[in-house]
């Protein structure tokens, strides 16, 4: 999948007006995913998403922050979708379920290995997809 129809996959899909809050979305997704996740998995899922989107996971590596691998919950997974995309936390969420079901299609199998990279918490995001309800 490339860079366009990614985007546009997330902007259809979260029924966004432009594919600039798609753009953004995407962003704070999946920096925040890239926080989150150990670097080896984060740079392996970059590695086949289109350069353009991979470098927001990697991005986290070299921002001088803590960098990959941090641990926290649902709660402040969503709080800084939120804050990033510019987003209330509703929508962060529903955001983040769009970006990661367009983000396991855009790739092969390596989602699996994010899902079981997160605790418990935080599996529905990559689970419940657009469709399907937060379980």
């Amino acid at each position: 999948m490339d860079h366009d129809h990614f985007i546009g996959q997330v902007q259809a899909r979260a029924q966004l007006a432009s594919r600039g809050e798609a753009e953004g979305l995407t962003r704070a997704t999946l920096e925040t995913l890239g926080e989150r996740i150990p670097e080896q998995v984060a740079t392996h899922l970059a590695d086949q998403l289109p350069t353009e989107i991979g470098e927001n996971l990697r991005r986290t590596i070299t921002m001088g922050g803590a960098g990959s691998g941090e641990r926290f919950g649902l709660d402040e997974f969503v709080r800084r979708v939120s804050e990033r995309g510019h987003l209330p936390e509703p929508n962060a969420v529903y955001g983040s379920r769009v970006v990661l079901e367009v983000t396991g299609e855009a790739t092969s199998g390596v989602l699996r290995k994010v899902r079981d990279s997160l605790p418990e918490e935080l599996r529905p995001l990559v689970d419940s997809g657009s469709k399907g309800e937060m379980r």
